[in-house]
C-alpha cells in the first residue's frame, strides 16, 4: 500500500470533522514515507494549515465553489475529455472493471472516475502500476494544477505533489488543449444553471458518501487494504 497516494486522496476529499482531526497524522504519513520533497512538502503546508485551522463550513464552502460549481475543476475526470458523450459512459465501464479485477469496490456514490477514488484504488496497486495508470491522465492533472494555480487555490499544491509523486511527462498540447476552455465563474449562478439544466451527470459533495469513506480511509491508514474502505454501518 501506498499511503502517500491515501494521503492525497483524503486531502481532495469534502472537508469534514474527521479530516480536519487527522491533518496531523496525514502530515505525518508524507513525511514518513519519503516520497515528497522539501519543496513538495511545503507547496502542501497551506493547504494542510487550512483544514487543520479554518472553520469547517468555510471550508466547505470553498472546495463546493470550487469542484462542485466548476466544470473546468470537476474532480471527475473524464469529465475533461469526454464531457457528456457516450464515450464517457464505455471509459467509466472499463475503469470499473479495472477496480473490480483489482479486488476494490467501490462503497460510493461517486462516479467512477472521480479522483479520490482513483487514488483510493491506486494506493492498493504496485507503485509502478500506480504510475502508469496516473501517467494516463497527466494532461487532465496538470490541466487542473494549472487552473487551481492561477486561482491561487491551496489545492494546487496536492496536484503538483501528485504530478511529482508520479513523474509524470506530460504532452503539452493536450493540455493545452484543456485549459483552451474558458474557466468558468463560480459566482456566476445563472450561467452555472444553464449548464446544468443540459449536464445529464449531477455532481456534488455529499459528506457521507461523496469520497471513498473518508472516516474509514483515514481511521486505516497504516493498515494495507485490499477493497474498498468498509461502509460506515458495518464498521460501527
Amino acid at each position: 500500500m501506498t499511503k502517500t497516494l491515501r494521503a492525497f486522496s483524503a486531502l481532495l476529499c469534502y472537508p469534514t470533522a474527521e479530516l480536519k482531526s487527522a491533518v496531523e497524522e496525514i502530515e505525518t504519513v508524507l513525511k514518513a514515507e519519503g516520497f515528497l520533497s522539501d519543496s513538495e512538502q511545503k507547496g502542501l503546508a497551506p493547504l494542510l494549515r487550512e483544514l487543520a485551522q479554518d472553520d469547517l463550513y468555510d471550508l466547505q464552502e470553498r472546495f463546493v465553489a470550487q469542484f462542485d460549481r466548476s466544470r473546468t475543476l470537476s474532480l471527475n475526470l473524464f469529465e475533461h475529455v469526454h464531457g457528456e458523450s457516450r464515450d464517457r459512459g464505455g471509459a467509466m465501464v472499463d475503469l470499473l472493471e479495472t477496480y473490480r479485477a483489482g479486488g476494490f469496490e467501490p462503497d460510493t456514490t461517486e462516479l467512477p472516475d472521480h479522483l479520490p477514488m482513483l487514488l483510493e484504488f491506486l494506493s492498493t496497486r504496485p507503485l509502478e502500476e500506480a504510475k502508469e495508470l496516473l501517467g494516463e491522465a497527466s494532461h487532465i492533472l496538470e490541466a487542473l494544477n494549472v487552473r487551481l494555480s492561477r486561482r491561487e487555490s491551496s489545492y494546487a499544491g496536492v496536484l503538483e505533489a501528485l504530478m511529482q509523486f508520479a513523474d509524470l511527462t506530460v504532452d503539452s498540447e493536450a493540455v493545452a488543449e484543456l485549459l483552451s476552455e474558458d474557466d468558468d465563474d463560480p459566482d456566476d449562478l445563472e450561467a452555472l444553471d444553464a449548464v446544468w439544466e443540459e449536464s445529464q451527470v449531477t455532481f456534488g459533495p455529499d459528506p457521507n458518501a461523496g469520497c471513498p469513506q473518508v472516516r474509514d480511509m483515514l481511521a486505516k491508514m497504516d493498515t494495507p487494504i485490499n477493497a474498498a474502505p468498509v461502509p460506515p454501518a458495518a464498521a460501527e
